[in-house]
């Protein structure tokens, strides 16, 4: 089954074909191309406190359930850079310290998630836009217990939160 269903070059209507050391790959007969599955990239932080240790938790699109703050990333810009945008942006804060934790594809959006922990000196600059209905800052215990459950939100956290936790505090 095919995911893109059209080329992104010329819009024709993609087919599938088999490609050599690869299998079964879209291929557009109009371009002469294959066209290997697009996806999204999108960033998620585990935003840190770094005066009181607290973690950054938010309630979204009127769900009812703590997720952490994330966006995607635009095209040309690098995910550390997005990290540093959306959180501006989403929150109000300026990021003091970003760092890499890990990815995980999400399937039901078609997208690669790439999950940062980012520092923030402390809570003085939180003025949260519109994208946000709710926020709160949580001890990493609070954290582990009011995280949406069963989300890929919460998978990220808990990794975050598994690793030397006081190592990102700096």
């Amino acid at each position: 089954m095919l995911i893109q269903k059209h080329c992104w070059e010329c819009g024709a209507a993609l087919t599938e074909k088999e490609l050599e050391h690869e299998g079964i790959v879209p291929y557009c007969p109009y371009c002469g191309e294959f066209r290997f599955p697009l996806y999204n990239v999108a960033v998620s932080m585990v935003v840190v406190n770094r005066e009181n240790g607290k973690v950054l938790l938010i309630k979204q699109y009127g769900k009812d359930y703590y997720r952490l703050v994330a966006g995607y990333v635009n095209r040309k810009e690098r995910p550390e850079d997005a990290v540093v945008r959306e959180l501006k942006e989403e929150t109000g804060m300026t990021a003091a310290n970003v760092h890499f934790n890990r990815t995980s594809f999400f399937e039901p959006s078609n997208t690669l998630m790439e999950n940062f922990t980012v520092i923030v000196e402390n809570d003085r600059e939180l003025d949260p836009n519109y994208e946000i209905d709710s926020c709160a800052w949580f001890t990493p215990d609070e954290a582990r217990e009011n995280i949406g459950h069963g989300i890929l939100a919460e998978r990220f956290l808990l990794a975050c939160l598994e690793q030397e936790y006081p190592l990102f505090i700096r």
